[in-house]
Formats: C-alpha cells, structure tokens, sequence
C-alpha cells in the first residue's frame, strides 16, 4: 500500500465506485427546508458514506460529529453522528450546538471591521489611542501596535504559555476582566505581568498566534461601541443572520442541545463541564452548523446572506487576504481568518481547538464550495489528526464528487494543515503515515465497510 496515489486502495475504490455508478444527484425535497429552501443533495449509497463517517469515529474516539456542505449560498446538505450526551444518550444532529474555539476568531474580527467601517478607526492606528493603559512590547516601546497587526496575529504578542487558560464553569463573570485584567497582564510592572508574555519580534516582522490579542480586541470592540462584547455581536452578526442558536454565553443557549465535551482515557468517555475561557472572544463562541453556515455564506459571498449584508466587498477582501507572509505556521493569516495556499486552489476558514472540541469552517475560493465539522473530543495523536483530516477530504468529495479529493498528496497536504490542533504539536513522519493508514482501513474491513465482491 505504500506509495499509493490514493489513501487506501480498498476505501478509496468504493468511493470512485459510486462516483462512477451514481456521482451526486439533485432535486427538490419538501421536508428539511431548514436546510435549504429548493435544493436538497444527496450521495448514491448515502448510507454508505455515513458508515465510512460512523468508523472513522470510532478510530478517533469521537462521541459525536455534525456536518455541513455549501455551494455557493446554499446549504446542500447537513447531519450529524454519534452520541452528544452519552449520559442521556441524545443522537447529534445538524442543529447540536458546540463549543467551537478559534473559529470565535472570525466573529471578533467581523465585530472589528464592522466598526472599522462606520469610521471608528483606521486599520493602522495605534490601539493606545483607544485602550485606558499603554500597550507596548517592552523590547520595542516607540513602535506602535495597530489594530491590523492584533488582527494579523503581528502585534508581537507571545503565544499564550499554559497558565494563561483558565476554564471557567459555564459563565461565571471573572471580576476585573477584561479591565484591569488586561492591563495588569500585559504592562511591564503590574501584578500579573511575566516578561514571556512579548517575543523578541519587532511588531509587525512576525506571525505569533497569541489568543491575548483576540482578548484584546473584544476590549476593544466594547470601548468604541459601547456595549458588551456579547450584545455588540447578537445586535450586529447573529440576529441580522438569523443565528438564533448562537452566543458567546452560555446562559443564552439551551444547554439540553449543548454537545457536552469529552475525554477519552482508560477506554472510557469522561464528561467535562459546559466551561467558558476568560478570552472569550478569542475561543468562547457556541453555535451549531447551520447557524455557522449562514456567517460563513456572508464571507463566501462579499459579506451578504439572504438579502442582510453585515459587510462591504472591500472589507470582506480585507480580512481574507495574507496580511503579513510568514514561514512559523502551516498557514497564512489574513484578519481573522486562517488561509491555507495550495498549488491550485486557497482555502480561507478557521480552526479551533481545546478541551473536548475539535472543529473547522473552511471554503474553497475555485469553486464556492466550502464544509464545517464539530466534535465533542479534542484531537490527540496522529492516528486522530489523520482521522480528522480525512473527514475534511471526505466531506469535500461528497461535495464535489471527485474522488481526487482522496489524492494522498491531498490528504497529506491537510494532515499538516491541521496539525497545529494537536496539544503538542510535533513534525509529522510520514514514514508512519502508511502504517496508520493501514490501521484505518483494517478497522473499516473489519467494521464490515469493505466488501469482498468490490475487488471482483
């Protein structure tokens, strides 16, 4: 098997197979129009790639999983898998709602250039022009920091070192946050300083994907508009997007339909509490595909869903182009979005990950075409991070029908791209890649996926 062009010779022939007996159907279907008003998409063998999805699961552990595949400005098909309550065995679906993490990102930069756009600011002023206390990498204390380089990830800002997070029970207020909490973290001098919290980069050299920025940056938006972070969000992006089933609290959202995450250790699922994290904007969102998928329509589609625009073309352009070229990650950043160059295609979305989460928003720019996927369960390990790139790729071929989508390189290509979700993240060897492969497919053999008669 090493050194095929596909992931694995007998997984990937059912799937050429049905793209040769049936490819990918369309009609109009009455029920499910949450999903789309006229147009409902359908895979032959449907059931089949929903066992391929239901195996991977259990290879990586993952309780539960909810899905959703655009085109264009429609949602064409959505579903979820698994179990995201095991203690009162409710089935996922495509309205279960999830932590997402980083994907929070994307909301907190909208939020930004919302304000941007109403003259507010320009995306080169120094934030101290707006922020109660000085914020200056000690190393460099005449350059300023701008809003662009806190949405670029440039502002010099460190990554978070681990005591930095702090999970919260549900949506118990942290008095003093985000002032003076972020002044006395990140003023030389104050209680809560460390000197690690700055790297030696001049502001603006290097990409440093520090979630204080993002922490910074809801600050900010409550400085300029005048309102709680969380009410500056519903009023302008979840209420105008009809997103009713999404909130930065928890206290706004039916907890019963919150997937509750998980950790898998000693062969069994342990649940965590619905937690918060103090830098909310940068990772604290819930939501559910479908809500998702009407925000990320909006960016497809120069910043309109459904006749509502929440942003202009140009700012929209903006925020999904490489602000600042950078060799330290395996992707580029625009403002708030994560952009992955390929030799023929980019990717523009966000990823997100921390305790019991793992998930990702991501659409193609060739063809319009774009998936998201939550799971209830951190990835751990590569056997996990291959899982969970391969339910990427897969959700990408039902979409488009190509079993190209499945090319090893490809595959390859968005293991590494997703690396970075993994707790500690290391250099892959792809000298391993083939023997966790081959663990994949023999599961599916052995799970009853693949069939005799397909090799005759």
């Amino acid at each position: 098997m090493r050194g095929s062009k596909y992931l694995t010779f007998g997984l990937v022939l059912i799937l050429i197979s049905f793209s040769m007996i049936g490819g990918v159907t369309k009609h109009v279907q009455k029920e499910n129009v949450a999903i789309s008003q006229n147009l409902r998409y359908e895979l032959a063998n449907d059931d089949f790639f929903e066992k391929i999805i239901l195996n991977l699961m259990k290879i990586a552990r993952m309780s539960a999983l909810s899905a959703c595949i655009i085109k264009g400005d429609k949602v064409i098909w959505a579903k979820g898998f698994g179990l995201y309550d095991r203690e009162n065995d409710k089935q996922a679906d495509e309205k279960t709602i999830y932590l997402v993490a980083s994907i929070s990102k994307t909301f907190t930069a909208t939020a930004i250039m919302q304000l941007y756009e109403k003259g507010y600011f320009s995306l080169d002023d120094d934030v101290n022009d707006y922020l109660p206390f000085p914020l200056r990498n000690p190393n460099y204390p005449d350059k300023p920091i701008t809003f662009r380089m806190l949405l670029a990830h440039q502002s010099s800002l460190a990554e978070d070192p681990p005591a930095f997070y702090s999970y919260i029970p549900g949506d118990l207020e942290v008095v003093g946050y985000p002032y003076p909490w972020l002044e006395e973290y990140l003023v030389p001098g104050e209680i809560h300083y460390k000197p690690q919290v700055w790297t030696d980069f001049l502001p603006g050299e290097e990409m440093n994907y520090a979630n204080v920025g993002y922490g910074l940056l809801g600050y900010l938006v409550e400085i300029i508009s005048g309102m709680p972070f969380e009410e500056y969000c519903r009023e302008n992006i979840f209420e105008p997007l009809g997103m009713k089933n999404t909130s930065f609290m928890l206290s706004n959202l039916d907890v019963s339909k919150i997937a509750v995450p998980y950790v898998f250790q000693y062969g069994k699922y342990y649940p965590l509490l619905h937690y918060g994290i103090l830098d909310y904007p940068a990772g604290g969102l819930r939501t559910n595909v479908l809500n998702l998928s009407k925000f990320l329509i909006a960016h497809m589609n120069g910043g309109v869903y459904n006749g509502t625009r929440i942003l202009s073309e140009e700012s929209v352009e903006k925020m999904h182009t490489i602000q600042y070229p950078s060799k330290h990650y395996n992707f580029q950043y625009g403002l708030g979005w994560q952009i992955w160059v390929k030799p023929s295609d980019v990717y523009i979305g966000h990823t997100g990950g921390l305790y019991g989460v793992a998930t990702k928003m991501v659409f193609r720019k060739s063809d319009n075409t774009a998936i998201i996927f939550f799971t209830n369960k951190e990835v751990y390990n590569l056997r996990e991070i291959v899982v969970f790139s391969l339910i990427e790729r897969l959700l990408f071929w039902k979409a488009s029908g190509d079993a190209s989508e499945l090319k090893k390189d490809m595959i390859k290509e968005t293991i590494l791209e997703n690396k970075h979700l993994l707790r500690d993240s290391c250099n892959i060897d792809f000298r391993y890649l083939d023997e966790v492969i081959e663990e994949i497919n023999s599961i599916c053999m052995n799970g009853g996926i693949l069939h005799k008669n397909i090799y005759t």
